[in-house]
């Protein structure tokens, strides 16, 4: 299982939220590029970034920090939020993206993600599935939908999607704990069909071991990282072969 430490991007700021609400933003750390250099040297190989501003705009907004973490670094970087059409998808991956994340447009354009599977393959492509009490959400968690988290990954696995965040937005910047039942569901429903990243609630090391034990393929740390109850070094260290 890989892991995937977690920088939110919000007016040009490294910040959290709780539970998708923007009012929650708070500050964690100084700098983007300077953090995601210390992930990297804690061990990281993959980072998970979104450009919240993109997100509720429908539109890329923190561009150029992207930029910067890809030149700076040998991370490989996987980016959402407000990405909806495939020239956005081209640019940011002509950029050095490795992954871009399609969430609001799943749901509400199905054609594009289709498209993109197409155009740049699957592995290029994941799908951000984040819900509310099992229903989708959409719009930088704004709007809830009434389509049923796995009836869309079903959908999307049939145009070609082979990669899945999951995100249970009650449990997102809760430390918490992940919400193993709904992603042990949604594993059950499309068994070998494809990836499942997690993605809310991670909190200790507990939660890593759980996602690895369900045969998860990635699991996204934030909060947990920048608040300490979670240390990035013992856990990829875990996931070496190591002990927890």
């Amino acid at each position: 299982m890989i892991l995937l430490p977690a920088i939110d991007i919000h007016g040009g700021q490294c910040v959290r939220l709780t539970q998708g609400d923007y009012a929650t933003a708070t500050k964690v750390a100084a700098d983007p590029v300077e953090t995601a250099k210390r992930f990297e040297a804690d061990g990281a190989a993959w980072l998970h970034m979104v450009d919240l501003d993109g997100a509720k705009e429908g539109k890329p907004v923190n561009a150029e920090i992207y930029r910067k973490v890809v030149s700076q670094t040998g991370l490989k970087v996987e980016l959402g939020g407000g990405i909806r059409n495939l020239e956005t998808i081209q640019a940011y991956l002509d950029m050095g993206i490795s992954r871009v994340i399609l969430g609001s447009a799943a749901l509400k354009n199905p054609q594009l993600v289709a498209d993109a599977i197409a155009k740049f393959g699957s592995e290029a492509v994941v799908v951000g599935i984040d819900a509310k009490q099992e229903m989708v959400a959409t719009e930088g968690w704004l709007e809830t939908s009434d389509v049923h988290y796995i009836d869309l990954a079903k959908q999307m696995i049939g145009v070609g999607v082979r990669y899945f965040i999951f995100t249970d937005i009650s449990k997102d910047g809760t430390l918490s704990g992940v919400n193993a039942v709904q992603l042990q569901a949604l594993a059950d429903a499309t068994a070998g069909q494809c990836r499942i990243i997690a993605s809310g609630g991670v909190h200790t090391m507990d939660d890593i071991i759980l996602c690895n034990e369900m045969g998860l393929y990635g699991t996204i740390c934030g909060k947990s990282i920048y608040q300490g109850t979670l240390s990035l070094k013992d856990a990829l260290a875990y996931l070496k072969g190591g002990k927890a």
